[in-house]
């Protein structure tokens, strides 16, 4: 039997099975088509064999890194969401991923990642309770930095000279963005009608996150709120697909056939990620000790009595007397 592709994504929290949208959008497709996934929920890139997460990891293409590609993937493993679209629903779901990308993601970003009451008080704060020691302590300014970049490669140079206007518009964008697909979706269980396509897998991965967080700053989440039925959809898809909370399922509760054999707690690069840690802690410590006088490196000759240069050893001594 052929081992199981396996899908490495960030962990689960604010009731989802991941607090990543790439991640969340990769799951939920597998969910959807019953893909054999070993699913590992990881708290660091570097857990990842790719370093970048989501990663799937395939016995024929190694391993791929975009969520698009990841998608692709299955669908020519034979599991596909959208075999019995017509090819109007499927021009339909081009249209729809593309005005996700162009007049929400967007938004997403600068409401998790760049509104500073958001980041601080709860994007930074989870990610650094959540990220190992001593990774914790630069991780999630590195991403803030990468979110940053990228959000101005979207909204272009404009962003840097004028961003409170910039913020009015593409806030006004996601607004209409999520009007719009209230109304397309209806009263409707799925986008396409009773049964799910990766259209869906993408909007519920860029809706969950912002209607189940608990934003300090919530401006476009009251208006999603607001959306009842888009609510609905969001809370159906969770109960139906992941129907334990945040992604972690009870020792007694049944798995949906073929898909997540593994879980968050299991640490595929354990004895590697260990001695990271232990390294970017011993740098760490070295340089507090050079910065701040406690360690030196001897030259030469010393100098005069009483100006000689303390060293980790002389030091340890005198403690001793």
């Amino acid at each position: 039997m052929a081992a199981p592709m396996e899908l490495f994504c960030w962990a689960g929290g604010w009731g989802l099975p991941s607090v990543d949208p790439d991640c969340l959008a990769v799951l939920t497709y597998a969910r959807f088509t019953g893909a054999p996934l070993k699913v590992h929920r990881v708290t660091s890139p570097w857990r990842s064999p790719s370093g970048r997460l989501p990663a799937l990891k395939t016995r024929d293409e190694g391993t791929i890194s975009k969520t698009q590609q990841i998608i692709t993937h299955l669908r020519k493993q034979k599991y596909n969401a959208d075999y019995d679209l017509s090819a109007t629903q499927g021009a339909d779901t081009l249209a729809f991923v593309s005005l996700l990308e162009e007049k929400l993601l967007p938004v997403l970003i600068h409401t998790f990642w760049v509104d500073t009451k958001n980041y601080v008080e709860h994007t930074r704060k989870w990610y650094a309770e959540t990220i190992p020691f001593p990774l914790n302590f630069f991780l999630p300014n590195c991403m803030h930095k990468q979110h940053l970049e990228r959000l101005q490669l979207m909204w272009g140079d404009s962003y840097m000279e004028d961003e409170e206007k910039l913020e009015k518009e593409v806030y006004q964008d996601a607004r209409e963005c999520l009007t719009l697909l209230s109304q397309r979706l209806g009263s409707q269980k799925f986008f396409f009608g009773d049964s799910p396509a990766s259209l869906d897998a993408f909007v519920f991965s860029r809706l969950a996150p912002l209607l189940k967080a608990k934003l300090p700053n919530g401006k476009l989440q009251q208006h999603l709120k607001s959306l009842q039925n888009l609510c609905n959809y969001c809370t159906s898809i969770l109960s139906l697909y992941f129907p334990w909370d945040g992604g972690e399922p009870p020792a007694s509760a049944p798995r949906v056939a073929g898909t997540d054999g593994g879980e968050a707690e299991e640490d595929p690069h354990k004895r590697r990620n260990q001695l990271l840690s232990v390294l970017v802690g011993l740098a760490a410590m070295l340089g507090y000790g050079f910065l701040s006088g406690i360690v030196s490196i001897q030259r030469g000759s010393t100098g005069p009595a009483g100006h000689q240069p303390i060293t980790l050893e002389e030091e340890e001594k005198e403690e001793e007397e």
